[in-house]
């Protein structure tokens, strides 16, 4: 294996910058054996929440953003500032609000051949007492930039799937 040259982060951002664009705004600077590390910008405008079976580390290179997570059995929102990072538990339903003109960078383990990931989406009608799924999807990531955006542009178009089967409240789509 030959090893690839450091990258000169501000460099490749003032070069690449139009890469992190929504819906998913990331893009894959080194995919590893053990690792991936991706770059991620704002704005996004998801309501999904991502589940990983492993561990991912936050770090808000410019900018704040707000990690949205399920804590236990309740929402709860912790805001990670320029220059801060973060460790988040493996198995956490989180949802990483981007800001515009903010950029981080994430390392997410790679995924073993036996994990799935999860995109679930929750109802925020206040008759729940607790998080409510309204749907979940689950996959094997191979590439998560390009496997989320079909799932969440479904999300979007088609409002049957919105649908909670507790309440019936349509969620909003984005």
């Amino acid at each position: 294996m030959s090893l690839l040259p450091p990258l000169n982060f501000p460099k490749w951002l003032s070069e690449n910058s139009h890469l992190l664009r929504p819906p998913v705004n990331n893009f894959c600077l080194y995919a590893g054996q053990d690792h991936i590390v991706m770059a991620v910008g704002g704005p996004n405008e998801r309501n999904d929440y991502h589940i990983n079976e492993t561990e991912e580390w936050f770090y808000q290179y410019k900018g704040t953003m707000l990690l949205k997570v399920v804590d236990g059995n309740e929402f709860r929102d912790i805001h990670i500032n320029e220059g801060e990072m973060f460790l988040l538990p493996g198995n956490t339903p989180h949802n990483p609000v981007r800001f515009s003109d903010t950029i981080g960078i994430v390392i997410e383990r790679t995924r073993p051949e036996a994990s799935f990931d999860r995109l679930r989406w929750y109802c925020r009608s206040e008759v729940h007492k607790e998080p409510t799924i309204i749907r979940e999807e689950v996959f094997h990531v191979t590439d998560l930039g390009t496997q989320l955006k079909p799932l969440i542009r479904n999300w979007i178009e088609n409002s049957d799937l919105r649908k909670c089967p507790q309440c019936g409240e349509v969620a909003a789509a984005k």
